[in-house]
């Protein structure tokens, strides 16, 4: 158990457990969830473009659940990411193993259920 008063405070009461692990994971665990967060952003701002932009191309009620689903993504992505972040800190300064990355089944589902609307959509069945 660390004692470290180096620590700040919001440091200690995040993590009043373990041993800080090596920076390189530590950055290297940041870097994925800035990624994460570039992705949640993407599906934002494709909910908005949606909305913005086809107004030719989709009916209005489909473009609002279009829209509002890309930004659902988005936000459930963001909240993954800060998640998954903090499972994998903890589960590092404990020297446990990884858990599991829960987030990538809701990326590929969602991702397959985007496309899949795109083609019932483009194909005229939408």
């Amino acid at each position: 158990m660390t004692n470290d008063d180096s620590r700040s405070r919001i440091a200690r009461r995040m993590f009043p457990d373990g041993e800080d692990p090596d920076p390189r994971f530590t950055l290297a665990n940041e870097r994925t969830f800035l990624s994460w967060i570039r992705t949640a952003l993407a599906f934002i701002g494709g909910g908005i473009a949606v909305e913005a932009f086809t107004s030719t191309v989709f009916s209005d009620t489909l473009r609002a659940s279009l829209a509002i689903v890309l930004m659902a993504i988005g936000f459930v992505l963001a909240a993954g990411a800060a998640v998954r972040w903090f499972r994998i800190e903890t589960a590092m300064r404990r020297k446990r193993p990884l858990p599991l990355p829960l987030i990538i089944p809701i990326v590929s589902l969602a991702s397959a259920l985007g496309a899949g609307l795109l083609v019932l959509v483009f194909s005229g069945f939408l």
